[in-house]
């Protein structure tokens, strides 16, 4: 909702006033006057909630040079500040909640972390091991002859997907029936590695814990930061 509207601003003056103890009203003798109260009151907690701290005595001189359009130091059409710096906050807020949540998630999930980049690293040495500047590592099983798809491709494939300790935990191999999606819908991993594919192939690729669901708790077998392998073939490229 726009807060920048005319009347808007003069009820949150209002509000911040008849919160100020300089300008306290002693007594409310009408209903209109313990309406009027009660709107300052509720109006001044949520600019609180919205802004945290302002300064109140730069918000009731704007209020008043407004009235009397005089000194104003922002002209109308820059306003629009005041939604920009709430935004502003909310990312803020919501930075600091995500970093707050990984940070857990990694402290209890750690070990997780630490076994899947000690298995790349200890992958990247085999023989036919090919690394990208991401760090997603492949081997080529079959080479293909058909055409390459693009991130915006709809592809049909066969895969099998397995944790580095050789579980399989999904495929649509055991359902015999191939998956059908466009390559940018999918995990990082099988974005960057299905566009390294032709038509017919078939690769293997070893990916990362951040190619995959990073610090996500995907289910029981797939734990936040999780590495892990997939035997993809690219069977067609179903709309290019």
């Amino acid at each position: 909702m726009k807060i920048v509207k005319t009347l808007a601003l003069l009820i949150l003056t209002i509000g911040l006033v008849s919160c100020n103890p300089k300008y306290k009203t002693k007594k409310l003798d009408s209903k209109l006057d313990s309406v009027s109260y009660a709107l300052g009151v509720d109006l001044a907690i949520k600019i609180k909630t919205s802004f945290g701290k302002i300064d109140t005595d730069l918000f009731v001189q704007g209020y008043l040079n407004a009235t009397d359009s005089s000194g104003l130091l922002l002209k109308k059409q820059d306003l629009n500040i005041i939604n920009k710096y709430i935004q502003q906050k909310r990312i803020e807020k919501t930075n600091r909640e995500q970093q707050k949540s990984k940070a857990e998630v990694e402290k209890k999930f750690g070990s997780v972390k630490k076994l899947g980049e000690e298995f790349l690293a200890y992958n990247k040495k085999k023989a036919g091991i090919i690394t990208t500047k991401s760090g997603l590592q492949y081997k080529i099983i079959k080479e293909g002859k058909g055409k390459k798809p693009t991130a915006m491709s709809t592809v049909k494939v066969h895969y099998t997907g397995e944790l580095i300790n050789g579980t399989v935990f999904e495929s649509s191999r055991s359902n015999k029936k191939p998956s059908e999606f466009k390559v940018y819908e999918v995990i990082k991993g099988w974005t960057e590695g299905l566009q390294l594919m032709r038509e017919g192939a078939k690769y293997r690729f070893f990916i990362p814990q951040e190619l995959a669901y990073g610090s996500m708790y995907k289910s029981k077998l797939i734990q936040p930061f999780t590495a892990l392998i997939f035997d993809l073939e690219l069977i067609e490229i179903v709309k290019k």
